[in-house]
């Protein structure tokens, strides 16, 4: 299980990222896609750092949200 941030893009995509793997981050028109391609991408992501016997990082959910 992992976090997941979405927002939309400038171009007018929705981006995802994974914060307990950095650089993990996908794009795609809809939210739906949106949803399946990050799902892809973490599991590649794991997938490499098992792969290259590094260690997979833990998650750790804590999430905050402010109204400015």
């Amino acid at each position: 299980m992992r976090q997941v941030v979405i927002y939309p893009g400038e171009n007018g995509y929705w981006i995802a990222e994974c914060p307990s793997l950095p650089g993990c981050i996908s794009q795609a028109e809809t939210k739906q896609e949106l949803v399946s391609n990050i799902k892809e991408a973490i599991e590649g992501y794991i997938i490499a750092l098992e792969e290259d016997g590094l260690p997979v990082p833990d998650e750790h959910f804590e999430a905050l949200v402010l109204v400015v």
